[in-house]
């Protein structure tokens, strides 16, 4: 099974509403599929110009360790020069802070992740599990 452009639409739909039920600032939010291809993107009237690298460089990290950008941020306290090398290595695609998400089907099999800029850490990480969970799938 591969992420569909429906599943991914669902993400940044619900994750849109959330943030706006919950008055965060305006978001960019990137999903991205298992190879960390761009699937789909938003950025919502008055985001930065800088909500897509973010949201996507969090979301490529995640998906490319298979971890919540959460996880990665953690582990980065404990390694920090791998996590440096790492970011240079991906020419700038690789952000480990909080605020993105791995997306799985019912199965555990990683199909990509999503990830968001715009909130804190934790507003944008839980924008993205609110999406993730309206399309029916599991974040991780």
């Amino acid at each position: 099974m591969s992420l569909t452009l429906v599943q991914a639409r669902q993400i940044l739909d619900t994750a849109l509403a959330t943030a706006r039920e919950k008055g965060y600032q305006p978001m960019g939010i990137a999903v991205l599929d298992a190879s960390g291809n761009l699937k789909a993107f938003v950025s919502e009237d008055g985001a930065s110009m800088f909500r897509f690298d973010i949201a996507r460089a969090k979301a490529w990290g995640a998906v490319g360790m298979g971890v919540s950008s959460r996880t990665l941020s953690e582990r980065a306290k404990g390694n920090p020069n791998f996590f440096v090398s790492l970011a240079a290595t991906a020419e700038g695609k690789f952000l480990p802070q909080t605020g993105a998400v791995v997306i799985r089907d019912a199965q555990g099999q990683l199909l990509g992740a999503v990830g968001a800029s715009g909130g804190t850490g934790d507003e944008d990480e839980l924008i993205c599990l609110a999406g993730v969970a309206a399309a029916g799938l599991q974040a991780g």
